[in-house]
């Protein structure tokens, strides 16, 4: 009866470590397109508003997906905050400290840094067509996340399932 137990609870637990993987596979895509949603209201703000930058990241924050808003808010806090510190900064220690707890990879991340040396520091056309930049390579970014995911996800989760039938496999 303590094998098969045992046995549950170790096909169980690799199980649930497999779909957790895959978890990060199938939200990736999902955050890219936020992030791109989150862009586009920026570009909307910068087009049609009067707002600074740092009320507007609120605005974003406010709309954007829980991972997102964070970032937008600690982006915005840093604006309001580090004076004398230049978007780009403000952005870049705003994503070392909130980027890990998004699925976003490093190209993501190498876009939007990307964008941020150019918003405060050009004229609103010049942000405008930076930021339609950006969200093209987003775009791009998340049809290969999509790849990864109908590649990977599925994959993922019945290795996890497999590696616990081996391993009661091989235990017993």
């Amino acid at each position: 009866m303590l094998k098969l137990l045992g046995a549950v609870l170790i096909i169980l637990t690799t199980s649930w470590i497999g779909f957790q993987l895959a978890t990060e596979f199938r939200m990736r895509p999902r955050q890219i397109q936020e992030l791109r949603s989150s862009l586009a209201l920026l570009k909307t703000e910068i087009d049609y508003g009067t707002r600074p930058l740092a009320e507007a990241c609120d605005r974003i924050a406010e709309a954007a997906g829980s991972s997102l808003s964070q970032l937008f808010q600690k982006f915005s806090r840093n604006l309001r905050t580090l004076d004398g510190k230049s978007t780009y900064e403000c952005l870049r220690l705003a994503i070392e400290s909130e980027w890990r707890k998004t699925a976003m990879g490093k190209e993501e991340k190498g876009i939007i840094l990307k964008l941020c040396q150019v918003l405060g520091g050009s004229n609103r056309s010049d942000q405008l067509h930076h930021l339609e930049i950006a969200a093209e390579n987003l775009l791009m970014e998340e049809q290969k996340a999509r790849v990864e995911q109908e590649k990977y996800e599925k994959m993922i989760k019945t290795f996890g399932i497999l590696s616990g039938v081996l391993l009661v496999i091989l235990m017993y």
